[in-house]
């Protein structure tokens, strides 16, 4: 992890698109395919990896730029489990890439606890489902905060991201 986190915001040129087994929701395909676009004979291990895990975070920033396109607003975003717990890296380039902060769950269960909430509402414990979630919530263990000039560099990134999207999709749905 310290040499992937020490490759600058956008590698030297690597770019890959996160459609490993299609592309995901808002526009899912599964005929499309991943790519890993702009390697040489300098692209290294870490900078071929710092691109996939960039990818993957621009595939939920174009999830995300969705929602809010069609009206509904991401009021925030909170992360559970795995990669949330394992690593920090990935979580600050997700906090970057969305300019939001991350809030990571403490709870091993999250879904499980969030089962819990709605079904002590459905049971009447509680009187909503705002009342529950107050009282049998899971803290957060963490919270990543977006770093300024990290965002400004993503976005440029990102643009080039967007732009091999279309590529590839044309030259593969043809």
């Amino acid at each position: 992890m310290k040499q992937l986190s020490k490759e600058p915001i956008g590698a030297s040129g690597e770019l890959a698109l996160d459609w490993m087994n299609g592309r995901r929701t808002p526009d899912a395909n599964q005929n499309l395919k991943g790519v890993i676009s702009g390697i040489n004979l300098g692209s290294t291990s870490p900078k071929v990896f710092r691109a996939l895990v960039e990818a993957s975070c621009f595939g939920a920033k174009k999830i995300a730029d969705r929602f809010i396109s069609e009206g509904i607003p991401v009021k925030g975003v909170i992360a559970l489990g795995g990669i949330a717990k394992k690593s920090s890296f990935v979580m600050q380039v997700m906090a970057d890439v969305l300019n939001s902060p991350i809030k990571v769950a403490q709870s091993e269960q999250a879904c499980a606890l969030g089962a819990s909430v709605f079904g002590a509402v459905a049971a009447g414990v509680y009187q909503d489902t705002e009342s529950a979630m107050n009282a049998m919530a899971s803290p957060f263990e963490k919270v990543y905060e977006p770093i300024k000039e990290n965002v400004e560099a993503y976005k440029e990134v990102y643009k080039n991201y967007s732009e091999l999207c279309v590529a590839m999709e044309n030259h593969i749905m043809q």
